[in-house]
């Protein structure tokens, strides 16, 4: 707290960004008191610069950010908080307030996608679909989605044996594909997933 450099308002930008994807969520402002009652709940609290008052994300939403880590920039002028969501981080329902592309020179993979794609498995089992693929094996339930997963290694394990790229590019997709519907099956998350991964990662 000693070290921040509080702008002329004793204001300071906070990037928020997901702890586990890595997206920006969004950019809000924090004085001393928000950022003193953010520690002291771990949950986001920010300085509305227009309505001159403070505001807890998600209080009238319930999309809350828990709080994983507070870092202060090299300048000590701008904070990025790390946190967990609990929903949709801008106010239009988007997970992040960036999504009004300026300009794009290169296609780059999207390394969110397999939450993205848990999200459309989730979308499709509240909101069935005839003839959806998705639906049909949440339908069927843990043995046929188990029972897929088995013939979706097993491709996977020749396509590997076939030396081709393309071919266990193609079956690996499918197969995280259907590891997805069992984890939404199993009531399990992508983001428990990797917090075991990253648990396993600090031994």
């Amino acid at each position: 707290m000693n070290n921040i450099k509080w702008s002329e308002n004793n204001l300071i930008p906070a990037i928020v960004q997901d702890a586990l994807t890595g997206e920006v969520l969004m950019l809000a402002y924090m004085n001393e008191e928000s950022l003193k009652k953010t520690l002291d709940t771990r949950e986001t609290w920010f300085y509305s610069r227009t309505r001159k008052k403070l505001w807890n994300k998600g209080e009238s939403s319930g999309n809350k950010q828990k709080v994983v880590e507070i870092i202060l920039d090299c300048d000590c002028d701008t904070l990025l908080v790390k946190v967990i969501p609990s929903g949709p981080s801008c106010h239009t329902g988007k997970n992040s307030c960036f999504f009004n592309e300026v300009a794009k020179y290169k296609k780059m993979p999207n390394r969110q996608i397999l939450f993205e794609e848990y999200k459309v498995i989730e979308g499709k089992a509240k909101n069935p679909k005839e003839g959806s693929y998705t639906n049909y094996l949440l339908e069927e339930g843990l043995d046929k989605i188990c029972k897929k997963i088995g013939e979706e290694a097993a491709e996977t394990i020749i396509g590997a044996k076939n030396n081709s790229k393309e071919e266990l590019i193609y079956e690996v997709s499918d197969l995280l594909y259907h590891l997805n519907v069992l984890l939404y099956n199993q009531e399990i998350t992508l983001d428990e997933i990797m917090l075991e991964i990253e648990r396993r990662a600090e031994k």
